[in-house]
């Protein structure tokens, strides 16, 4: 059902994939009518709490039954105890690379779902540790998945000479520069995954099509997600190029929806699938994870999956065909016993 074995033999390395990177407490508006304006209130129909962050991929992985270790700095507030208890007691995510600091706060950010689409407000402060001294050295592992930085840090160099397998994707440029020396950064790794946006103002291409062919002279293998209109990737080593559309779902909330589609590909390449249906299962986990609150806890598990394809491959939609191979991967019966966001971060115990 999954890419990865229930225990890891004495020669394998001891987690799937590890991941590095700043944990935040999203607070996630949906429903809203508007933008705020200046001096005004609006008020939105709902609300969830969930860590965000790296999280939203470390949950997507963990979820998806994929080994997976975290190394990221946490506060001692209480932001920091319910994310930690979020990822390790009930995601199952390892955070023995993890450290706790008191007096730094835990990163925030408020998101705001509105048309299909989210804005957001962030605080935080640079961790008090880097990932380089979280990782001295990195254990060992099959993947990785690396937020491209300006300067290559040490544990992904090692990683590499490990023999994992290198995945990565690289956040917005605050500076609006989109310099095109990232491109070279990209040596070394095996799949890159930007969105749409990131992929053609890095590569001055004029649709993400194009973008994907330019990135895919840089890295063996290359998907650049739209959205809500699916996602287009290119694998160099075969000459192979897919197109998949976006699947029609009522979308809540948009937010981590790419860190879950990272997931699902991220799935079926330790797995050995062909590119299609890595794409497709990318899309379909994407699709499903905007239907409810937040970017990690929105996060389909394999009983969500089962459910969904129960349910439309009855349907005779041209669309879904390319979805049949899931008849072979799925359990006949998966329960989803996810866990979904809440409006608060936590309920203490009636007395």
């Amino acid at each position: 059902m999954t890419a990865a074995s229930d225990r890891p033999g004495p020669d394998q390395p001891a987690f799937d994939v590890l991941l590095s990177g700043t944990v935040f407490l999203d607070i996630v508006f949906t429903g809203l009518p508007r933008p705020p304006a200046a001096g005004t209130e609006v008020w939105a129909e709902g609300l969830g709490s969930c860590p965000g962050g790296i999280a939203n991929l470390a949950v997507a992985l963990s979820r998806l039954h994929l080994r997976t270790a975290l190394a990221a700095a946490f506060s001692e507030d209480v932001y920091g105890d319910f994310c930690w208890e979020v990822l390790a007691d009930q995601e199952g995510v390892d955070l023995s690379c993890c450290r706790r600091f008191y007096g730094w706060h835990s990163p925030v950010t408020v998101s705001m779902a509105m048309d299909r689409d989210r804005s957001m407000v962030t605080h935080g402060h640079r961790p008090p540790v880097s990932a380089d001294e979280l990782l001295a050295p990195p254990p060992r592992t099959r993947a990785c998945f690396v937020h491209v930085q300006p300067e290559e840090e040490a544990w992904v160099r090692t990683a590499k000479e490990q023999g994992a397998l290198m995945f990565a994707d690289v956040g917005w440029d605050r500076t609006e520069v989109w310099a095109s020396s990232l491109l070279e950064q990209l040596s070394g790794y095996d799949v890159f995954l930007p969105n749409h946006v990131e992929a053609m103002r890095y590569t001055r291409a004029d649709s993400p099509e194009a973008a994907a062919a330019v990135l895919a002279e840089h890295v063996p293998v290359v998907v650049v997600t739209r959205g809500g209109r699916g996602a287009v990737a290119v694998d160099a080593t075969t000459g192979e190029s897919v197109d998949v559309p976006g699947l029609n779902v009522a979308a809540l909330d948009p937010t981590g929806a790419g860190d879950v589609f990272g997931a699902g590909f991220v799935v079926g390449t330790l797995a050995g699938w062909p590119l299609a249906h890595r794409v497709r299962f990318a899309n379909l986990c994407a699709a499903l994870s905007v239907q409810h609150f937040g970017g990690s806890l929105s996060a389909p598990g394999w009983g969500d999956i089962a459910a969904w394809w129960r349910t439309v491959s009855r349907r005779g939609d041209e669309e879904l065909r390319g979805y049949g191979f899931l008849d072979d991967l799925l359990p006949a019966h998966a329960p989803a016993d996810v866990r979904r966001a809440s409006a608060t971060i936590g309920l203490r115990l009636p007395r």
